[in-house]
């Protein structure tokens, strides 16, 4: 199986320091708005999810959603989620750290879109 949401070990460290710090974690992809196109991360359960909401995978042991809008535009890449020197949206947790997740894409290909878990 294809993963849609990959993370890389610098991100996935910071992902665990923040669990040290506030317990279990859930990400959502922004969509552009105020905070930009960013995945931000929040305590498990702080931001509601629905059913317009895609359950695209997990990092570092984390739900990692989209926006069902937005993964029709999205839902032929796959995202990997980095983390970068900086000040990112206010919102997400790792913002008092220094850092900010970003999310980087590539298109996939033929044969792993098919193996992917969404339409």
């Amino acid at each position: 199986m294809t993963e849609r949401v990959l993370v890389t070990g610098k991100a996935a460290e910071y992902i665990h320091k923040l669990r040290e710090q506030h317990g279990p974690l859930m990400f959502h992809q922004s969509g552009g708005c105020c905070d930009g196109s960013a995945p931000m991360c929040y305590p498990e359960g702080e931001l509601l999810i629905d059913s317009n909401d895609v359950l695209l995978g997990t990092i570092a042991g984390c739900s990692f959603y989209m926006s069902n809008d937005q993964f029709q535009y999205w839902k032929h890449t796959q995202l990997t989620i980095d983390v970068t020197p900086g000040r990112g949206a206010g919102f997400s947790l790792e913002a008092p750290l220094g850092v900010r997740f970003i999310t980087k894409s590539r298109m996939f290909l033929e044969n792993e879109l098919s193996e992917t878990t969404h339409d």
